[in-house]
C-alpha cells in the first residue's frame, strides 16, 4: 500500500474513533454533570448524590444482590452450557442445531410473556424453597443463554476440540481434566466474553425483577429516582462505568501474546534437540 493510501486509512480510523468515542462518552458526561448539580440556580457543584448512594440501605442491598446474582448467573451458565456444548460437538454433532435452537429461543419470547410463565414457578419457590432475590438466578440463566451460546460457540469453533480431547484422552486424562486443563485454557477469551455478557445483562435487567416483586439494582434505581433524580443517575452511571471497566479488564486478561517467527527460531525453548546441540 502506498503512503497516500496509508495516510487516508489512518485519518479514516481516527475520524471513526473520535465520532464513536463522542457518541458513547457524551451521554456519560451529561449524566455526571446532572448528578453533580447543586440545588439552587447558582449553587456550586457537589458530590452529595454520589455520597448518598452508600447512605441508602436499600440501594446498598440492591447493589450487593445484583453483584451476587451476576456471579451466580455466570457460574451457573458456564456449568450448564459449556460441558453441554463440548459433549454435543464431540459425541452428538447431529444435536448441535437443536441445542442452538433451544439456547436462542429466549430471544423470540418477550420478557413480559416469559415472566407470566415463570411466575407460578417462583410462587412455588417462594413458598417451598426460599424467598431470596438470589432465586432470580434461575430466570437470568435462561435470559443469558442466547448471548453466552454465541460467544462460547465462536470460541469452540476457533479450536480443534476433537483433536485436543482425543490427544488428552490418549495420554490418560479424564473428561474433567480434559475440560479444565485443555479446553478451558484454549477458549479463555470466549468464556470471559460470555461472563461479561452475563454480568451486563444481570446488572441492567429490570422487567423480570420488577414483575416478580424483587428489588435488584435497576428496580432500586427506579424507586430512588422518584425521590432523588441525582442519586439514581449517579448509580446508573456507576453501573455503566463498572461494566466498561470489566470489559477493559477482560480484554487485557484474554489477550495472548504469540511470539514472532524470528523469536521462536532463536529462543531456546522453541529449538529442537538437534538445533540446541
Amino acid at each position: 500500500m502506498n503512503s497516500s493510501r496509508r495516510i487516508k486509512l489512518q485519518v479514516f480510523r481516527v475520524v471513526v474513533f473520535v465520532v464513536m468515542g463522542a457518541f458513547f462518552i457524551t451521554p456519560l458526561i451529561a449524566m455526571f454533570e446532572f448528578s453533580t448539580r447543586g440545588n439552587g440556580e447558582n449553587a456550586p457543584r457537589t458530590l452529595e448524590a454520589w455520597a448518598s448512594i452508600f447512605k441508602t440501605p436499600d440501594m446498598v442491598d440492591a447493589i450487593t444482590a445484583s453483584l451476587q446474582l451476576a456471579a451466580i448467573t455466570s457460574i451457573a451458565m458456564l456449568i450448564l452450557l459449556l460441558p453441554t456444548m463440548v459433549w454435543v460437538r464431540l459425541r452428538l454433532p447431529r444435536l448441535n442445531r437443536i441445542v442452538e435452537f433451544i439456547c436462542l429461543l429466549p430471544l423470540t419470547v418477550p420478557a413480559i410473556a416469559l415472566v407470566v410463565g415463570l411466575r407460578p414457578i417462583y410462587v412455588w419457590i417462594n413458598i417451598n424453597v426460599t424467598d431470596s432475590i438470589l432465586a432470580l438466578a434461575f430466570a437470568y440463566v435462561v435470559l443469558v443463554l442466547p448471548y453466552a451460546y454465541r460467544s462460547l460457540d465462536a470460541g469452540l469453533a476457533a479450536i480443534d476440540i476433537k483433536t485436543l480431547s482425543e490427544a488428552a484422552r490418549s495420554l490418560g486424562a479424564g473428561w474433567l481434566t480434559v475440560m479444565w486443563r485443555v479446553i478451558v485454557p484454549n477458549m479463555s477469551s470466549a468464556i470471559l466474553n460470555a461472563c461479561l455478557l452475563s454480568v451486563a445483562l444481570v446488572l441492567g435487567e429490570y422487567t423480570v425483577a420488577n414483575l416478580l416483586n424483587f428489588e435488584n439494582l435497576q428496580v432500586a434505581i427506579a424507586y430512588v429516582g422518584l425521590v432523588s433524580a441525582g442519586t439514581s443517575v449517579a448509580v446508573a452511571l456507576a453501573s455503566l462505568v463498572f461494566a466498561f471497566v470489566l470489559l477493559m479488564v477482560i480484554s487485557f486478561i484474554g489477550r495472548r501474546r504469540t511470539p514472532s517467527l524470528a523469536a521462536a527460531g532463536t529462543d531456546p525453548q522453541y529449538l529442537t534437540a538437534g538445533q540446541r546441540t
